[in-house]
């Protein structure tokens, strides 16, 4: 059994009985680093993080799969990890987001709706010659390549 599915198994086990946390990641990396996110709607304490590690690691030592000596690490994704599930968007409805797009191109917005196949911003559109003017726009999520949420110091 593939070590990134069994984790995740072990994982979704765990947070069952949990229904404000979810799974986002789960990676082996080449220097045997097994790194877990888990995230939840109102986000995830250090408890939480532990509890999941001692889970996971019991299991994988009790059941031998993976041979080498390995790292193990539970957070949740980092301010800079870009967006990947519909839950994370969906907690993250009302904060500026920045978004990478198939085009090359780069948007900037507050997240005001999500969609089954669409993100809604609220963004600043400046025209040539006139004032910037903010308008809401529609953004089909199969021309984003990368969504972050972006952090304010005002």
């Amino acid at each position: 059994m593939q070590v990134e599915k069994r984790v995740k198994e072990l994982v979704e086990e765990k947070i069952a009985d949990r229904p404000e946390l979810f799974l986002v990641d789960v990676k082996m990396l080449p220097n045997n680093k097994l790194i877990i996110q888990v995230d939840g709607d109102e986000g995830i304490s250090i408890q939480d993080c532990v509890a999941i590690s001692r889970h996971v690691g019991f299991h994988l030592e009790e059941e031998n799969t993976i041979a080498q000596a390995y790292n193990l690490e539970v957070s949740s994704p980092g301010v800079g990890e870009p967006l990947k599930l519909n839950r994370q968007y969906q907690k993250n409805i009302g904060r500026t987001v920045g978004l990478k797009l198939k085009d090359g191109k780069k948007r900037e917005g507050k997240l005001l709706q999500v969609a089954e196949d669409s993100l809604t911003i609220e963004e600043s559109v400046k025209e040539k010659g006139k004032k910037a003017v903010t308008v809401e726009s529609i953004v089909p999520l199969n021309d984003i390549i990368e969504t972050s949420v972006l952090i304010s110091f005002k």
